[in-house]
């Protein structure tokens, strides 16, 4: 799955909220791009950080798929060589 734009979009609704929400307030200037500063590198860092866990999941479920998929192939080989054994005596 494509997560490479998780953390812009994260930020920037964030972003856009905080706007809203300080102009609704009547912040002054000065302290409504202090927050909105404040809140763009927060929101892009958990945004960043929500991306690396979410691909270090997905990482483990495909290794944790593969190494299933190669029990049960092995357990299917296994399987032909007992039958392949049976009929042969």
């Amino acid at each position: 799955m494509n997560r490479k734009k998780m953390p812009l979009v994260l930020m920037l609704t964030a972003g856009a909220v905080t706007c809203i929400i300080t102009f609704i307030m009547k912040y002054p200037i000065i302290w409504k791009l202090v927050t909105l500063l404040a809140v763009l590198i927060i929101f892009y860092g958990l945004g960043t950080i929500l991306k690396w866990a979410l691909d270090t999941f997905e990482k483990q479920n495909e290794k944790a798929a593969l190494d299933e998929g190669e029990v049960i192939a092995k357990e299917a080989e296994e399987g032909k060589e007992e039958d392949s054994n049976k009929e042969n005596e």
